[in-house]
């Protein structure tokens, strides 16, 4: 069966492509990416200052931060720097939150891996109205997420630590001194992306009803955080050249520029989960219409 609908890819690309948009409109794509988006806005601030509050207390600070600025890097580019300020200026403070303030930190830390799962229920509605996901599943998902982030920032940091000395060395190859300054960053920036294709892997694993192969979800997560690169790129160059966002919303700017960076990146999540989508109901004899089709 994989092998006949790859076949129908390679010989009707632009047929499958318009099943894809056609699909992708028909669910609301835009619509659920905006409410992504708007729930990831909430949670990636008490998300990543509840990792660092706990992970600050078996390793340094400033060390973290770092990690967690590369992070960001991928995911904000323009205002990572806004957010790590917000998230250490909280760090400082954390022992006058309380118990209730660590508490509603984990409760708004669930939201974006919520909402993205329900965005998945609508796209791969074909596999909702056959299987059905245990609630207390659904609300475990958030938090393996959240663990499995703070355990990746834990030894990016670590390894940051172990590379830091190499902006100081330098290496003899044929009679020739090669400084390897600069290492460091290209390394930190390489394992980002690793971590990046390894995340949006698990995603369209683990989010859809039913069972991935392998493979369709390391292909979305390779083509996914490669169209990520480039939009991330092209963001940064606008908000940086022609973007009015700063004149038109003032002091509201840094939200706007970061939601917008966020929707961008859930419209590729989203798209390439329809990509998937799409695929599997390729000769299939299901009747299950798209998730918003009335």
């Amino acid at each position: 069966m994989d092998n006949s609908r790859l076949r129908f890819v390679l010989d009707n690309p632009w047929q499958f492509f318009r099943r894809v948009l056609a699909g992708f409109s028909a669910n609301q794509g835009l619509l659920l990416s905006g409410a992504v988006a708007y729930y990831t806005l909430l949670t990636i601030v008490p998300m990543f200052a509840l990792i660092i509050t706990v992970l600050s207390q078996i390793q340094e600070t400033q060390p973290l931060l770092e990690s967690l600025r590369e992070y960001l890097l991928l995911i904000a580019p323009n205002q990572a720097d806004a957010l790590i300020s917000q998230i250490s200026a909280f760090q400082q403070n954390w022992k006058t939150v309380g118990l209730m303030g660590i508490l509603l930190l984990l409760f708004f830390s669930s939201f974006a891996f919520t909402s993205l799962e329900n965005a998945m229920s609508v796209i791969f509605f074909h596999r909702v109205a056959i299987h059905r996901r245990h609630f207390l599943i659904s609300a475990i998902i958030p938090y393996c997420y959240i663990f499995l982030l703070a355990v990746g920032m834990l030894l990016v940091s670590m390894v940051s630590g172990s590379l830091h000395s190499l902006d100081a060395r330098s290496v003899s190859v044929m009679g020739q001194e090669w400084s390897l300054s600069g290492l460091e960053t290209a390394l930190i920036y390489m394992l980002g992306i690793i971590g990046e294709i390894l995340l949006l892997t698990s995603i369209y694993l683990v989010m859809p009803v039913g069972k991935l192969s392998l493979r369709h979800a390391l292909i979305g997560g390779i083509t996914a955080a490669f169209l990520w690169e480039i939009t991330r790129h092209i963001l940064v160059w606008y908000f940086s050249t022609l973007s009015l966002v700063n004149i038109v919303y003032g002091a509201f700017a840094t939200v706007i520029i970061i939601l917008l960076s966020l929707e961008a990146a859930a419209i590729i999540l989203l798209l390439g989960a329809q990509v998937i989508a799409e695929y599997e109901r390729i000769g299939s004899s299901s009747t299950a219409t798209h998730g918003l089709q009335t």
